[in-house]
C-alpha cells in the first residue's frame, strides 16, 4: 500500500510517501517539504501567533494536494514538540482540523524517542547489539537506548536548534557570552539526564538521526546525500569539537556556504552543534554514526506492525 506520513516539526512541515507492506522495508516514493520553523513563530506567552497558524493550515493543505496526486490510501499525521508546547496548541489543532480535516497526533517526547529509537534499531538491526539513539531537532532532543525494539530508556529534552537559537543566540554572528551561556545551558540539561542512561551499562553502537548530525557529519568529511543511503557515514567528537569554535565565529550567511549546509538552517546551526558536543561528550561518545531512518520511518514501522498484528 501507499503511505503517506505527514510530520508537523518545529522547523518544516514534511510529507513522506512511500510504499510498503508489512515485512518489507518501506520504499520512499515522494517528499514534499515547506519551511514553516513553528519553534520561532511562538511569541512571548509561548502561544502560536495567528499569521503562523494561518500558514501552517496552508501548508497542511498544500501538503494533502500532493498526497492526493501520489495516490496515498492512508496518511498518518502528527505533530511534535512545537505544536505540543504551544500554549494555544488545542486551539491550533481544532483550527487545522476544521479547515483541512485532518486530525494531527501530537506526540509526547518518549514517543518521539521511542518511534526514533525502532526505526534506528530496524535500519542497524540486532546486530548493533546496546543501541544508543540521539536525535536532534527544531524543537527538543531525544536520546534513547536499549537492546530491544523498545528502548530501556527514553527522554526528551527541550534542547532544539531551532528553539535555542531564538532564546538564547540573537546575534549574527552571535556574541561569545550568549555562546557561552548557551553552552552551560545544554550541558546543565543533558547532565541531569546521564545517570538514567550510565546505569544500563556501555552502549555497543552509538548512532545519531536528524537534519543537524548529517550537516556536521558532512562538515566533518562525511559523504554527500546524493551518494545515497547505504553509505556508512559518521561523525567523531574530536572533528565536532574543531568545528564548533569556526561555526561560532561565523554569520548564518557564511555557514550556509559551507558543504552541506543549507540556507534555511544555517542560523540554528550553532546551537544544534553545541548540543551534539555536549551529548558525545557527557555521554562519553568518540563516534556516532549516521542513520538515514528516524521518527518518519518510525511512525511507518509501527503503523505496519500494526497492520500484520491485525
Amino acid at each position: 500500500m501507499r503511505l503517506g506520513v505527514l510530520d508537523v516539526g518545529s522547523n518544516t512541515v514534511h510529507l513522506l510517501v512511500v510504499d510498503a507492506h508489512p515485512g518489507a522495508c518501506p520504499l520512499p516514493a515522494h517528499s514534499h517539504k515547506a519551511e514553516l520553523r513553528l519553534a520561532q513563530l511562538l511569541d512571548g506567552d509561548g502561544a502560536i501567533g495567528s499569521a503562523g497558524v494561518e500558514r501552517l493550515v496552508s501548508v497542511v493543505q498544500d501538503a494533502l494536494t500532493a498526497a492526493e496526486d501520489k495516490g496515498v490510501e492512508d496518511l498518518l499525521p502528527f505533530a511534535t514538540s512545537a505544536v505540543r508546547d504551544a500554549v494555544n496548541a488545542d486551539e491550533v489543532l481544532d483550527r487545522v482540523r476544521q479547515e483541512t480535516g485532518v486530525g494531527l497526533q501530537v506526540l509526547t517526547g518518549e514517543e518521539e524517542a521511542r518511534l526514533t529509537f525502532l526505526a534506528a534499531r530496524r535500519w542497524f538491526g540486532w546486530s548493533a547489539g546496546k543501541l544508543l539513539v540521539i536525535d536532534i531537532g527544531g524543537g527538543s532532543l531525544e536520546i534513547a537506548y536499549g537492546m530491544d525494539e523498545e528502548p530501556d530508556a527514553a527522554v526528551s529534552l527541550p534542547l532544539g536548534a531551532g528553539r535555542l537559537t531564538a532564546a538564547w543566540l540573537p546575534g549574527d554572528p552571535p556574541a561569545p557570552d550568549d555562546v557561552r551561556a548557551l553552552r552551560r545551558h545544554v550541558r546543565t540539561e543533558i547532565a541531569r539526564t546521564v545517570g538514567d542512561f550510565s546505569r544500563l551499562g556501555a552502549p555497543d553502537h552509538v548512532v545519531a538521526t536528524s537534519k543537524t548530525f548529517k550537516q556536521l557529519a558532512r562538515l566533518a568529511g562525511a559523504a554527500r546525500s546524493a551518494e545515497g543511503l547505504y553509505v556508512q557515514r559518521e561523525l567523531k567528537r574530536e572533528s565536532l569539537e574543531n568545528w564548533v569554535p569556526r561555526l561560532a565565529g561565523m554569520t548564518a550567511a557564511e555557514r550556509a556556504e559551507l558543504p552541506g549546509v543549507s540556507e534555511g538552517r544555517a542560523n540554528q546551526l550553532l546551537a544544534g552543534a553545541l548540543v551534539a558536543e555536549a551529548a558525545m561528550d557527557l555521554f562519553a561518545v568518540e563516534r556516532l554514526e549516521i542513520c538515514p531512518w528516524a521518527l518518519r520511518e518510525g511512525v511507518i514501522l509501527r503503523r505496519l506492525d500494526h497492520m500484520d498484528q491485525g
